[in-house]
């Protein structure tokens, strides 16, 4: 699945082709990807004007003036790419080749922009494990796919306090709280093993342990909540890691994936100043877990 930095890559790569414009024509070339398309998707967004795009979680949202939003997972092998009639462009590209195939070309937005220019942005999906759903942009809240999400990693809502208060009590391993999209919304298996090593934390520690007596916060959830919010946002500067996922809008890798320092690095020396530790990979909740066991405590 793509992780935040990648869908906030495809959102930025989107956006000045898409936002501005008008849905001439919405084309369903089949009638449901991972679920069945809503029954009135085309009908309540044609002749609509895209507001902006958005982003959350790991969701894409795309937000029409008549207060709908069309809610867009790209699943494991979604991609969109832009049709200009002269050359097509894939924002948010993977490093994987992902297909071109018209055959999988399952919904295509035909976009009318200034001066009349059409242009075409389609969806593509050979595994059809993403999905689209259209929402009233006020009650995205309760909508099945957001209702208990956790605060942005990079919102003004993420802290060591309230992180204080979602760990107090919870004997579960640290990695899996924080995998818990209820936790902090967006956070997957790489930048959360990243976060944790530059935490000096054990994914396997207890996540109440990082809770003070009274309840607060400790100096272990303060550097977590400022590691958590640097790992995203140099992924995101990055153009999101390019690791079975996108590249950036332009087609050139991002770097992050360079600059990894735990994730994928089993056998390989701890990267954290004077430890003298070796990377470990060990599996939790089935996901592969990278840390360094004589720095992370």
């Amino acid at each position: 699945m793509p992780e935040l930095p990648e869908v906030e890559t495809v959102k930025r790569g989107l956006a000045p082709f898409m936002e501005g414009a008008t849905i001439r024509r919405l084309e369903l070339r089949r009638p449901d990807l991972r679920f069945p398309l809503p029954s009135d998707l085309q009908e309540k967004t044609q002749g609509q004007r895209i507001v902006s795009l958005s982003r959350r979680a790991k969701y894409l949202l795309i937000d029409l003036e008549n207060g709908l939003s069309v809610i867009s997972h790209l699943g494991m092998s979604g991609s969109y790419r832009i049709d200009e009639g002269r050359q097509t462009d894939m924002p948010g590209e993977f490093h994987h080749a992902r297909s071109k195939d018209e055959k999988h070309d399952h919904v295509i937005f035909h976009l009318e922009r200034t001066r009349g220019s059409v242009i075409r942005v389609i969806y593509n999906d050979p595994r059809r494990f993403g999905f689209m759903d259209l929402v009233e942009r006020r009650l995205m809240d309760s909508h099945a796919a957001f209702a208990g999400l956790g605060p942005e990693p990079l919102g003004n809502m993420l802290s060591a306090e309230a992180l204080a208060g979602r760990f107090a009590g919870r004997s579960q391993p640290l990695k899996t709280v924080l995998l818990d999209q209820k936790t902090i919304a967006g956070l997957g298996n790489i930048y959360v093993c990243e976060a944790l090593w530059r935490a000096h934390l054990s994914p396997q520690r207890a996540a109440g342990t990082l809770v003070a007596p009274d309840g607060g916060k400790t100096d272990g959830l303060e550097r977590l909540t400022i590691a958590i919010r640097d790992v995203i946002a140099e992924a995101i500067e990055a153009g999101g890691s390019s690791l079975r996922d996108h590249i950036q809008t332009d087609g050139s890798l991002g770097y992050f994936q360079h600059r990894f320092n735990a994730y994928d690095r089993e056998g390989q020396a701890c990267r954290h100043p004077g430890c003298g530790g070796t990377i470990g990979r060990i599996v939790q909740a089935g996901r592969s877990t990278f840390y360094c066991p004589d720095c992370q405590m």
